[in-house]
């Protein structure tokens, strides 16, 4: 059988860039003012609370992949989980430029539900090959069922500059439901 050596510093490496590619955008801090200024539902986090929720994310989902990658490449899933975590950390990197950057909201909402969705295969497809993996995977996907709310929520309540669309009218009344 053979096994792939993924070093702490190939974890180390992805982070780095993820991140840097995240923030060149809006900065570290994001742009607190796009997201403070948008109709918000009651359950969204305030703005603070992102960069340690997803330090504590990606930390534990490296570990997911740290994991996972260097189990025999003949494992079962293994290729299908490294190309969802790919694919996670590229939605991941682009999420600033599409929300802060481009400032859209309806481009954040679709970055978010395609992370979510990914997420949740990802959490699946780990779950068969490793649960310790799994585990790890896990506090992302709770994150992204409340950010998934929280960005369809705010791209249907609010105007959306880059499109010049919304808020929309049915949509918001359903939203208004569920708040």
């Amino acid at each position: 059988m053979k096994t792939n050596k993924f070093n702490w510093w190939h974890a180390a490496i992805i982070f780095v860039v993820a991140n840097v590619l995240s923030a060149l955008p809006a900065g570290y801090n994001g742009e607190e003012a796009f997201y403070n200024n948008f109709v918000l539902p009651k359950v969204a986090p305030p703005d603070w609370a992102f960069a340690p929720a997803w330090l504590f994310n990606n930390i534990t989902s490296l570990y997911a992949l740290w994991l996972i990658a260097n189990l025999p490449t003949e494992t079962p899933n293994r290729k299908l989980f490294l190309i969802l975590e790919g694919a996670g950390w590229a939605l991941f990197a682009v999420f600033s430029l599409l929300y802060f950057g481009l400032k859209s909201p309806i481009l954040g909402a679709i970055d978010t539900v395609l992370g979510f969705f990914i997420c949740l295969f990802s959490l699946a497809v780990s779950y068969r090959i490793s649960k310790k993996a799994a585990l790890n995977i896990l506090p992302r996907f709770l994150w992204l069922v409340l950010a998934t709310y929280v960005a369809v929520y705010v791209a249907v309540m609010n105007r959306d500059p880059l499109f010049g669309t919304g808020p929309f009218a049915l949509a918001t009344q359903i939203m208004i439901l569920f708040s």
